[in-house]
């Protein structure tokens, strides 16, 4: 499943690169408001935790109005509750990004990530959808708010009904360079 994910990704992306109309490069950082949810049959048990995310992408322009936009970025949540590890992972999202207007974008997509520190009790491998909005203070400079739906278990050998996802809140900014 992974490398069929993957695959069709550098796919997606290597045929957009053909067609791409304009590309822009750019880095962002923010803030992370994560959400940690532990669920069996009997209990749910969600916790929250604050930390930040860095990195940097790419904008393939496809239209004037519909861009792909590839990042990695290292999201960091650290001591997070009813954890003795911390939450750091390489998020990889693949964002489809259409200009609303010239202050206002839409984006959306899958993201894949991989945490540095699993423990032996945990997957190393995260995967979800995130869904957002930017708006453009200048053409370079942009404030951007986005969720991430975590839905990948990140428990190994899970008991049956026993899951714990993690999702997060990004608010950053960014900046383009031209």
């Amino acid at each position: 499943m992974k490398k069929l994910f993957l695959l069709t990704v550098i796919a997606v992306l290597g045929l957009t690169f053909v067609n791409a109309q304009e590309v822009k490069f750019g880095v962002k950082a923010g803030v992370d408001f994560a959400s940690i949810k532990n669920a069996n049959p009997l209990f749910n048990i969600k916790s929250n935790e604050t930390g930040f995310y860095v990195g940097g992408f790419t904008e393939i322009g496809i239209s004037d109005v519909f861009s792909i936009q590839p990042e990695v970025l290292y999201t960091s949540v650290s001591s997070a509750t009813g954890f003795n590890f911390d939450l750091d992972q390489i998020n990889i999202p693949v964002m489809a990004k259409y200009k609303v207007s010239e202050k206002i974008d839409v984006l959306a997509g899958p993201a894949v990530g991989f945490l540095l520190e699993a423990p032996n009790s945990m997957k190393s491998f995260n995967f979800g959808i995130e869904a957002g909005g930017a708006f453009n203070i200048t053409e370079a400079l942009f404030v951007e708010a986005r969720y991430n739906i975590g839905l990948a278990n990140l428990l190994k050998n899970a008991p049956n009904g026993t899951t714990s996802r993690v999702s997060g809140f990004f608010v950053g900014m960014g900046y383009r360079f031209n």
